[in-house]
Order: structure tokens, then C-alpha cells, then sequence
């Protein structure tokens, strides 16, 4: 295994130039989510270039990819990458900046891409020592509800290839180049928005009896819903309810006559996220009669809790111990953010790490979704190698 090791490495650094030119071309022309025609071409043209033929399309601007082992006797391996980018206009002074006004690849999809499609390359060049069947599956619309990855799920078109591992890789600035970060079991939360709107009679405020009081209706509202998830939350994963966005157009003397409200719900656990549900529509309808308001609630129900499985996480770490040294391999923390490789957790073993980006020297680094993010470019040639060598290790299981 050293020896096989060893190539991937080599053969990952050997090709630095090419991983440098994808991922310049995708980031310079960045698409949104279930826009991404041109992402689509592009990717499926680099696929041709290595001479896959088994493509097809798949949530509408996604593709999935077939790459057979020298023989279909052994497992069936997904590797995913997100295409889609944010609306954040790019304010990086770099060669290759975005292209397209306010549309960046400020999460580093452009990455996703790049690292899967070395590492069908080289799986393609040392094909002759794994078996089995590896799909390729670039994914659109990530960054946006209800996201592809559900549409792909519902598809049915996973069940088709009954896959044993679905591997998803995303990077991660705050862990250093060189590393990487993985969490058994629950890694990141639920996510759903909330949209309230409380209507009544506004009117001069120094006449409470003509009026509706839309502004402490949904006041109670507000704290009664977020009192409820932080008093009753279970024991052992952390749950929040925050109002982002509360809209009341009155006056000092002018109840207005509706107030809205924008929230997000985020938890670990799939069984309080429905009770939640079901509270707040009791609490909202229970107010309702209480005020003679109307009220009006909208829960758009986004990404479940994703849950990386056990086993593969624990092989994962091992292989990547073997690619990256023990000491570099991390413990990751419970993530409040949410993900829609979630969906694939639901249906199939699936294993979701990050890959840290940002050299040691980097004193100051920019976040995920912000103007000024970037890549240490280096690791576009440990980033294939590492996720080749975790396909291959994979693969090569009985």
C-alpha cells in the first residue's frame, strides 16, 4: 500500500498545473444555484477529456459520471462536488477573479470540483489495481433550499446504483494546509426558516381599543418561540431559534397594521425539530384567538441533521493518517451551519470531512462566504491526492 501511496502522491503533484487551470476556469465564471448550464458544459468537456463516456444529467444542472474499476466485482463508491456559487461580488485582486458581477465562488465549490475530477483522473491512471465502480456526482444548487441534493435523493436514481460509501469533501479555513477534520456520527444541524406575519387594525397609538397591537403580538411571539427551544431543548446537542428580520412600519404614535418576522430554527435532533414545529403552530394559533389577530405562519423546511457514518468515518481517519500524518488528522466540533450532503446521509453510509486551506503564515483569514476568500493554492495537489487515496482505500475494501 505505501507504493500505491507514493504514486498518488506523485501523480497528484505531477499534475499541479492542470488542478491550477480547472479550478482558475471555474472560478473565474461562477454560476448560482440551479443556474449552473455553463459549470455543467465545462465539467462534462473535462470528463470527455479523460475519455468517461457514461454520463447524464441529473437535477437538472448536475451530472453524474460512471468510472469502472478493471472489473465490477467489488464496491460502489460516490464522490460528490457542489457547483453552484454565492451572490457575493469578488473582491480578491487575483488573475482569475470572478467574471460574472456579484456571483463569486466564495465557498469553495470551485475546490469540490477541481479535487473530483483529479481524482477521477488519476483513479483512471491506476485503474488496473482497484476494482469495483466509482461515480462521480457534481451536484447544483447547495448553497439554496430545498437544494439538489434532495432532488437527486427523490430522483431515485441513487437507489438505482445502491452505492456502499458517498463521500463528500468541503473546505475549511480555519484548519491549516496539510490537514484534515472529520466527526463521527451527528456533525451539522437541521436548518429551517420561519416567516410570521401578525395583521390586525393599525391605527394612532393613543387609541389602544381602535387598534391592534401588532408590534407586541409578535413581541410575545418572538420570545415565547425562542423561551421554548432554549428551556426545553434536549440534553446533549445545542438547538437555536433567532428572528433575523423583524419588519414593523409605524410611527412613535402609528401601530402598524402588520409586522413580519424572518427566523431560522437549526438542531441535532430530528424528533424535537418536529415537536418544535408543531409548538410554534399551536402557540401561533393559540395567540391567534387570544388577540383577535390574524397570524400567519410559513416554516419552509430546509436541510435535515447530517450524520456521518461511524465506521467509514473511523477508516477515514486511518487512511487519512496514512496521506497526511496522524497529528494532522482532527477532531471536528458540531457545526450549527447546515449542509444538503445531509440528504444523502438519510439513504446511503455517507462521510462528509473538511480539508484545511490556509497556509501556517496566513495571520489573517477570511471566512466561507465572505468577499475576500481564497484558497492556498498548493492545496489543489494534497487535496486530489488525499481524496484519491480515500477512494482507492475505500475501494480496495472486501
Amino acid at each position: 500500500m505505501g507504493s500505491i501511496l507514493k504514486h498518488i502522491k506523485d501523480l497528484s503533484e505531477k499534475y499541479q498545473d492542470e488542478w491550477i487551470r480547472i479550478r482558475h476556469h471555474l472560478h473565474r465564471y461562477p454560476e448560482l444555484s440551479f443556474q449552473e448550464h455553463q459549470t455543467q458544459k465545462y465539467v462534462s468537456h473535462e470528463l470527455g477529456q479523460l475519455g468517461i463516456r457514461e454520463l447524464q444529467p441529473v437535477a437538472e444542472t448536475g451530472i453524474l459520471a460512471v468510472v469502472q474499476g478493471h472489473n465490477t466485482r467489488g464496491k460502489t463508491l460516490i464522490l460528490r462536488a457542489d457547483m453552484d456559487a454565492l451572490p457575493v461580488e469578488e473582491e480578491n485582486n487575483i488573475p482569475y477573479r470572478s467574471e460574472h458581477k456579484g456571483i463569486m465562488h466564495a465557498c469553495g465549490h470551485d475546490v469540490h470540483m477541481t479535487c473530483v475530477l483529479g481524482a477521477a483522473r488519476i483513479l483512471l491512471e491506476i485503474r488496473h489495481l482497484w476494482e469495483g465502480r466509482l461515480l462521480l456526482l457534481f451536484q447544483p444548487a447547495e448553497e439554496k433550499v430545498p437544494g439538489g441534493a434532495k432532488q437527486i435523493v427523490e430522483s431515485g436514481i441513487l437507489a438505482e446504483y445502491k452505492p456502499d460509501l458517498i463521500i463528500g469533501q468541503h473546505v475549511d479555513p480555519s484548519l491549516r494546509v496539510g490537514t484534515a477534520g472529520y466527526r463521527p456520527g451527528k456533525y451539522m444541524a437541521s436548518a429551517d426558516e420561519l416567516y410570521l406575519t401578525v395583521s390586525g387594525h393599525g391605527g394612532h397609538a393613543a387609541l389602544p381599543d381602535k387598534v391592534t397591537n401588532t408590534p407586541y403580538i409578535a413581541a410575545r411571539l418572538l420570545t415565547g418561540m425562542e423561551e421554548l427551544v432554549e428551556n426545553r431543548s434536549p440534553e446533549g446537542f445545542p438547538s437555536v431559534l433567532r428572528f433575523g428580520k423583524i419588519e414593523a412600519k409605524g410611527a412613535t404614535n402609528v401601530i402598524p397594521g402588520t409586522v413580519k418576522m424572518e427566523g431560522t430554527f437549526r438542531t441535532f435532533d430530528e424528533n424535537w425539530r418536529r415537536e418544535v414545529h408543531e409548538r410554534i403552530s399551536g402557540m401561533t394559533q393559540t395567540m391567534d384567538r387570544q388577540y383577535e389577530a390574524k397570524i400567519s405562519l410559513e416554516i419552509r423546511k430546509g436541510y435535515p441533521v447530517l450524520v456521518n457514518d461511524p465506521d467509514a468515518t473511523r477508516k477515514a481517519k486511518s487512511y487519512s493518517s496514512a496521506y497526511l500524518g496522524r497529528e494532522n488528522v482532527m477532531e471536528l466540533d458540531l457545526r450549527m451551519t447546515a449542509e444538503d450532503f445531509a440528504y444523502y446521509s438519510r439513504v446511503a453510509p455517507s462521510l462528509f470531512f473538511r480539508l484545511g486551506v490556509t497556509p501556517p503564515e496566513q495571520t489573517v483569514i477570511h471566512p466561507l462566504h465572505s468577499s475576500r476568500f481564497n484558497i492556498h493554492e498548493p492545496v489543489l495537489s494534497l487535496g486530489v491526492g488525499h481524496l484519491t487515496w480515500l477512494a482507492y482505500s475505500f475501494l480496495q475494501e472486501k
